[in-house]
């Protein structure tokens, strides 16, 4: 693809600190944005003046909305405020890439999917942890049958999610479950292809030394028929950061391990062979110009989406359900609990 000649005019609303991973990807990829929307519109001048000095700035999204050269919204904002900037680009007959988590209310969520429907766009999710290169050469060898049938996920995190402290990141209940956690919810929901978890069960706690308000220690197990899963979340390590994912299947198991989710090796175990995956590119790169790129993909192939918002539902309710759990102390079911 040329992206200047072919691709959808892309528009950004939501210029904090995110939204320069997202601008960065769009501009190594040469991607088109023509639009940037902040409501402290200076914030949008600065993003633009680093990435796109070209794209129209404003600080009313309906402004970004009504230019006939965006096709493509990115929505980058906190959860509590993107349901309407969502829903305005939608009905503007946008397409949009929504930041994760996807929303706070499964009700709010299907009406979403709904209204996308109603205009002919498509609605997507920035679950950027499924282009990661290690979650994304999990997937591949999963989907391509090289460890048979999947009976057991486990993965062990401890790394230091401090630079929270003082952000708005200190109101998110649930921090490390639902915000840091989503994107190992979502790797399950991927994995599972349609099998169900019958049971999430979760508690989270304070380390000793936390600087954050919000729990910095978190586990999940979840099970089902023939399945056990299990998530461990450590976000006050300072001292030896650690992530390990391990993927076991009837015919063989992946290992993802490195000293955090930049710098990862994958290996696959068949009986005595064991095979070392190459992966290219890494968490905050190749995840957020996957999210894009499959979004376009779609547009220009009038496909589905693979990170669409109705598949995001799948992994919002174990997200949902290990909230509930936590924080009452007993197993829910997924689906059961429709907000957080």
């Amino acid at each position: 693809m040329s992206a200047n000649r072919e691709a959808p005019g892309i528009g950004l609303i939501g210029c904090g600190d995110i939204s320069a991973m997202h601008l960065g990807a769009y501009k190594r990829l040469d991607l088109p944005v023509r639009a940037l929307c902040n409501r402290t519109v200076s914030k949008a001048h600065e993003r633009a003046a680093e990435f796109f000095p070209k794209a129209h700035v404003c600080s009313d999204h309906t402004e970004l909305l009504a230019l006939p050269e965006v096709a493509v919204v990115d929505v980058t904002t906190h959860p509590t405020q993107r349901v309407e900037l969502v829903a305005d680009a939608l009905r503007a007959g946008k397409h949009v890439l929504s930041q994760k988590p996807f929303v706070l209310d499964l009700q709010q969520g299907e009406d979403l999917i709904a209204l996308a429907e109603d205009h002919g766009v498509l609605l997507a999710v920035n679950q950027n942890g499924r282009w990661a290169p290690h979650l994304a050469g999990i997937r591949k060898s999963v989907r391509a049958g090289q460890i048979g049938l999947l009976q057991s996920v486990e993965v062990s995190i401890d790394w230091d999610h401090s630079w929270t402290v003082g952000t708005a990141f200190d109101r998110t209940p649930n921090l490390v479950l639902f915000d840091f956690g989503m994107h190992w919810f979502d790797l399950v929901a991927c994995l599972l292809d349609g099998r169900e978890v019958w049971e999430v069960s979760a508690t989270t706690g304070r380390t000793p030394t936390q600087a954050s308000p919000q729990p910095m220690l978190a586990e999940v197990l979840m099970t089902g028929p023939d399945l056990n899963i299990h998530l461990r979340f450590n976000g006050d390590c300072t001292s030896n950061p650690h992530d390990r994912t391990v993927v076991v299947g009837s015919e063989g198991t992946l290992v993802a391990e490195g000293a955090d989710l930049k710098t990862q090796a994958l290996t696959l175990q068949q009986g005595d062979l064991r095979t070392s995956i190459p992966l290219q590119g890494d968490w905050f790169t190749t995840g957020f110009e996957g999210t894009m790129l499959e979004l376009l993909r779609a547009i220009r192939e009038e496909d589905t989406p693979s990170h669409s918002a109705r598949n995001n539902l799948r992994s919002l309710k174990l997200a949902f359900a290990a909230c509930a759990s936590a924080e009452s102390g007993h197993p829910v079911h997924p689906g059961d609990i429709r907000s957080v």
